[in-house]
């Protein structure tokens, strides 16, 4: 890859959401600001590799973007009268409109503006995370619509309705519980489109990491704008922890590798340390679930061996988050901890009287009772499990499972 194809990535990844922010405050419908940072892109893939990438990359895609943009208001200007715009405060799009793009000047940062619209309560925690992605990192129509195993199509006119709904809404910041509302929205939106790459919930993938990467890419927007957060440094945390064994949890053949049976070898140890980093300063903290959540994975990660993993001090963090949050999926993790420290009667007692749906709970329940020695029992539930799961791998795992059975 060229230096002016590098520049042109970083820039993708790193400005699109400061760039079409700014453009939003500046004209006020995000249509026009996204079509024309889309063009400015393509008219960098063009002369970036020929004459070599500026100086100051962010201001001549600016510069650019906004030169295409008033073109097309030229081109529309009776149209775009009847178009709904976005609410924009005078003073921030007087503003927007002078921030001058000469190669000296860093570009203002609005995209704390633009990934709380992406959170407004008018839209559902999935046409959020589409638009998010969309309009914060830049992620193309065709990937999200990958991402979220619908077609493009599909994708494109969800993204449509989700921009239409929040286009005459305020392109300001909210104050008090309606912005703790609006950042808790957007990181669940992270959360969610991270577990979504690692639960997959049918087809061949055991996991989808491009989907966590583009999660925790999410997540780190959410630190730099909203900054001094606890909930987003775990979330981070959380998003790291989990990533770093990416490699390791599927073997050559495709199959589902378990974190006993895992090579620590393949663990991503930068990731750890960056994760074990931000949790430091939050390890006597108050319980939140994010936090709790972090804390459990670092206590894997930090294990050696898989052998040397504490399992009472993991199960303690789940009874926590148990109390916290009352989840059943909670409930099932704390059973399998539990199982670990005391044995696989005291993790099966946990689960008596437990309602879950899917195949994970007949799945761990036949586990546990085969290591009671409880073999028939084992056999059943094993079975449910294989009836009930959609994803082609993990019912690999459990027919493999069920197999030694017999």
């Amino acid at each position: 890859m060229t230096a002016a194809q590098l520049a042109l990535d970083r820039a993708l990844r790193d400005e699109w959401g400061r760039l079409l922010a700014l453009l939003v405050a500046q004209y006020r419908r995000l249509d026009l600001a996204e079509d024309g940072l889309a063009d400015a892109f393509e008219a960098a893939a063009r002369t970036w590799p020929r004459d070599g990438s500026p100086a100051n990359p962010a201001a001549w895609l600016l510069t650019a973007a906004r030169r295409r943009i008033i073109d097309r208001l030229r081109a529309e200007a009776v149209a775009a009268r009847t178009l709904p715009r976005l609410l924009v405060e005078a003073e921030l799009q007087e503003e927007a409109q002078h921030v001058m793009a000469d190669a000296g000047e860093v570009v203002r940062d609005e995209r704390l503006r633009l990934v709380l619209l992406c959170a407004h309560p008018v839209l559902s925690p999935e046409s959020a995370a589409a638009l998010t992605l969309r309009l914060v990192l830049g992620v193309s129509t065709a990937d999200i619509a990958r991402l979220f195993l619908v077609s493009t199509p599909t994708m494109a006119a969800r993204l449509t309705r989700a921009r239409q709904r929040v286009a005459g809404e305020t392109f300001a910041l909210p104050v008090g519980r309606d912005l703790d509302g609006r950042v808790d929205t957007a990181a669940q939106v992270a959360y969610l489109a991270f577990t979504a790459g690692y639960a997959p919930g049918s087809g061949a993938d055991v996991l989808r990491s491009d989907v966590s990467a583009e999660a925790i890419r999410l997540a780190r927007v959410l630190r730099e704008v909203a900054p001094g957060r606890a909930e987003l440094d775990a979330l981070l945390a959380l998003m790291l922890l989990q990533h770093s064994r990416r490699a390791a949890r599927v073997d050559d053949h495709g199959r589902l590798v378990l974190m006993p049976d895992q090579d620590r070898s393949l663990w991503v140890h930068e990731e750890i340390d960056e994760a074990i980093a931000l949790l430091t300063p939050y390890v006597d903290a108050a319980p939140a679930p994010y936090l709790l959540q972090a804390l459990i994975a670092a206590e894997h990660a930090l294990a050696a061996t898989a052998g040397e993993t504490d399992w009472s001090r993991i199960s303690a963090r789940y009874r926590e988050l148990e109390e916290l949050t009352g989840s059943p999926v909670v409930q099932l993790n704390r059973a399998v901890a539990v199982a670990e420290a005391d044995g696989p009667l005291a993790g099966l007692a946990l689960l008596e009287g437990l309602d879950l749906p899917g195949h994970r709970l007949p799945g761990a329940r036949g586990e546990l009772l085969l290591r009671a020695g409880r073999t028939d029992e084992a056999r059943a539930e094993l079975d449910r499990a294989v009836a009930l799961c959609d994803n082609e791998a993990e019912r690999a795992h459990l027919r493999r499972r069920r197999a030694q059975l017999d």
